[in-house]
């Protein structure tokens, strides 16, 4: 082992495959919460139907996006040779700039658009639901018997 592999951060595929999940899961709520803050001061008959088409949303990007994304993640985790894996390796490298250009996208949005908080709290429920709906992939996959991974 070099040294540069033993100063590597490593976890086990389980452990690996648990933490996407628990990532994916935390900031699912993270947004949601920050959308239920939003909708909060929004009278009654509007925030029924923000908040569903924040739910509609979000079991779109879970049916459409997430859910396949956490897949390919799961198959990925598992194709990779060896027991002990960087714990960086839950995303495609390539996926780390995406994530930076949407976290930079949130704030923005967040902090110097002029778009009402209710309305983004639609987009951060789509986000957030779909991502904590698509968690649920990683878990299922761990909660299955040995035999069938």
């Amino acid at each position: 082992m070099s040294r540069l592999e033993h100063l590597t951060p490593a976890a086990s595929k389980p452990w690996l495959i648990a933490s996407a999940g628990i990532m994916w899961s935390g900031v699912g709520l993270m947004l949601c919460s920050l959308a239920y803050g939003w909708l909060l001061p929004v009278a009654f008959p509007q925030v029924l139907w923000m908040a569903f088409a924040g739910i509609l949303l979000a079991s779109t990007i879970y049916h459409f996006g997430f859910s396949k994304l956490a897949e390919k993640n799961i198959q990925r985790i598992t194709d990779i040779a060896g027991d002990k894996i960087c714990i960086f390796a839950f995303q495609e490298w390539t996926s780390y700039p995406i994530v930076a250009v949407m976290i930079g996208l949130g704030i923005s949005l967040r902090n110097f658009l002029p778009i009402p908080k209710p309305y983004l709290a639609i987009l951060y429920i789509g986000i957030g639901g779909g991502l904590f709906l698509s968690s649920m992939c990683y878990y299922k996959y761990l909660l299955r018997p040995n035999q069938q991974r």
